[in-house]
């Protein structure tokens, strides 16, 4: 399995190298040989450390994240432990992409609590249609105001294709484009 670790705002120490392959390296456990896993480490303004976790494989990507006060180690073990809850709750949906053996012993490794096998799926539990009009970047951020909402699908007038922009955490704003 190849780990990648990447550091925004802040060095990345061998001991906090050291410490990341080791503890990703339990996820082999899962995972084929050859799964690239990325994890991102940053040191935010507020002093708090985030850990981001992305596995993208066989047409899926899993991707979990945690952020502490001031301590990146228990943030990596956080988002360890989301991802692994993660795998196992769509295992069934997952198996034949995990390793052939990745389930046989049923304890985890990283998660302290169990995962509840009878765990309800999400279900829709309302449809709206609503009509969509060709539009700019611009006037779509300004109906997305307007509304009130975190997010604005829309059709974009340059390229023909349905959009859809969304209110960051960070703040700001980001749009999401189709390829073919």
């Amino acid at each position: 399995m190849k780990t990648i670790i990447t550091g925004k705002d802040m060095v990345i120490s061998n001991a906090i190298s050291e410490r990341v392959l080791k503890k990703t390296a339990k996820m082999e456990r899962y995972l084929d040989p050859n799964t690239e896993l990325l994890v991102r480490l940053t040191k935010k303004k507020d002093g708090r450390r985030k850990c981001e976790i992305t596995v993208p494989f066989e047409g899926v990507t899993l991707r979990a994240e945690a952020s502490s006060d001031d301590n990146l180690y228990v943030s990596i073990d956080q988002a360890l432990a989301k991802l692994e809850r993660q795998i196992h709750k769509h295992r069934t949906k997952l198996q034949s992409r995990f390793r052939s053996d990745a389930f046989k012993a049923m304890e985890l490794e990283y998660a302290e609590e169990p995962v509840s096998e009878q765990e309800d799926e999400p279900k829709v539990v309302r449809h709206k249609t609503f009509p969509v009009r060709p539009m700019s970047v611009e006037d779509a951020v300004m109906q997305m105001e307007l509304l009130g909402h975190d997010f604005f699908v829309f059709v974009n007038a340059e390229t023909d294709r349905t959009n859809v922009l969304y209110q960051r955490k960070d703040g700001g704003l980001g749009l999401l484009e189709p390829e073919a």
